[in-house]
């Protein structure tokens, strides 16, 4: 038997040992869909917190609960660890590692390129490598291969190098690792045909594409799709609000038309690792090539601003009550980047909140779903404070970023002195506009 066909058989019978490279967002739920398949996964990551807290049951991921994990532990299909030398003993290696920006908004692949220098250092024949962190078109070809390809094996021949890209979403209760198809593009024809035999063991429908640049740019072109469109309601909201129009009756009113029309909401900004960051790295790669992305890139820096268009509007309904910024004290309701989660990763809220403090105003907040906040663009963690009455009515200004279900609204209402509402949440329950300010 070849090596080929003996290493699709390993997938098919399910004898292959999965590796999975960080155990975030993306990470952890590919780890868990193929443990529930029943290979045996183990999860690799440099933070000896989580790796601990997986292996004693306690689940960090809310969608991903503990009694699952408890379950994985128990039958043994699942286990985390910090020792990368187990790679050795891995027939596949999943990076989902962080592709975030520098200060100068162009890509950092630090992790990208420090997870595949490990893995060249255990690789072996038969083994399958697979980017899933999202980044541009190139990166697998360009950075991956380069540094696996260091050693004496050679790819498509003793090893096997795909791209594909993760389409994780957060709270949603519809679609998940099982039912999400997954793109597959290798770097060789061999590859293309061993990345699928294994994911085809773990997901419902996967989606061969020509090449790993082909996956790589699909999986941009999905975020940068919600980016663009996110970016242009944005921008229209601060039109229409000159003009003394409810952006939210007009976004109401278009989406009657059952045909060529899709609504997106505007908001404080955008959050996520990949909607906020996408469109830059692929900016950044079509300037590598003498090509501006001039529409992309300028979606990116809308939405990049929308803080201080929040934090401006605030300021503005303070004057109004004679109130400057400095000294307030200002709750803000939500600090998660979206509905009913509680992944702060890039959220609004951070830039927000940074704005704010360097204002001069004291700043607490309220989330259902984030009781300790932590950041790297904050200097100190915080912690959620209840909401209530008395919170309530003692802050300036009540700010609302996300807009959690679980909050009370008609309690926020009954009891702010000032509300500025970003994502509409209060409009059920308002009897009155004059304490609530769009922004």
């Amino acid at each position: 038997m070849s090596l080929l066909d003996d290493t699709v058989n390993k997938f098919k019978t399910h004898r292959a040992v999965i590796g999975v490279l960080g155990l975030g967002y993306a990470g952890l739920p590919i780890a868990f869909g193929f443990a529930e398949a029943g290979f045996k996964v183990v999860g690799f990551d440099i933070d000896l917190v989580k790796v601990e807290a997986l292996n004693q049951g306690h689940s960090y991921i809310r969608h991903l609960p503990a009694p699952l994990l408890k379950s994985l532990l128990d039958q043994g299909t699942f286990r985390a660890s910090s020792t990368f030398s187990e790679l050795a003993n891995c027939d596949a290696a999943i990076i989902c590692v962080p592709t975030p920006l520098d200060d100068r908004r162009t890509p950092d692949l630090t992790s990208v390129v420090k997870t595949s220098e490990c893995i060249a250092k255990y690789l072996h024949r038969g083994q399958l490598v697979v980017l899933e962190s999202t980044t541009y078109p190139g990166t697998t070809d360009e950075v991956v291969l380069p540094i696996l390809s260091g050693s004496s094996l050679k790819v498509g021949e003793d090893f096997f190098l795909a791209y594909s890209p993760e389409r994780e979403d957060p709270g949603n209760r519809d679609f998940n690792v099982k039912n999400t198809p997954k793109l597959i593009g290798g770097v060789t024809p061999s590859s293309q045909t061993v990345a699928c035999a294994a994911y085809k063991e773990v997901v419902a429908r996967v989606v061969p594409v020509s090449s790993a640049r082909v996956a790589e740019a699909s999986k941009l072109l999905e975020n940068i799709f919600r980016c663009v469109n996110i970016a242009m309601i944005n921008e229209l909201k601060v039109v229409f609000e000159h003009m003394g129009i409810n952006v939210w009756e007009v976004i109401e009113a278009a989406a009657t038309k059952p045909f060529g029309f899709i609504p997106f909401s505007p908001g404080p900004g955008l959050g996520g690792h990949c909607i906020p960051i996408d469109p830059f790295y692929l900016s950044w790669k079509s300037g590598q090539s003498g090509v501006i992305a001039r529409l992309v890139e300028l979606a990116g820096v809308i939405n990049s601003e929308m803080p201080e268009h929040v934090v401006t509007k605030l300021v503005e309904g303070l004057s109004v009550r004679g109130k400057p910024l400095k000294g307030s004290n200002i709750l803000l309701l939500g600090v998660a980047y979206k509905r009913d989660i509680e992944d702060v990763r890039e959220s609004p809220a951070l830039a927000i909140i940074n704005l704010l403090n360097a204002g001069g105003a004291t700043v607490n907040y309220h989330d259902p779903h984030v009781p300790i906040l932590r950041s790297r663009h904050l200097p100190t963690e915080m912690l959620s404070v209840e909401l209530t009455a008395s919170n309530i009515s003692s802050a300036d200004v009540v700010l609302i970023v996300t807009d959690h279900r679980q909050v009370d609204y008609r309690l926020v209402l009954q009891h702010a002195k000032l509300v500025i509402d970003t994502r509409n949440a209060t409009a059920t329950y308002r009897s009155s506009e004059g304490s609530v300010i769009y922004a």
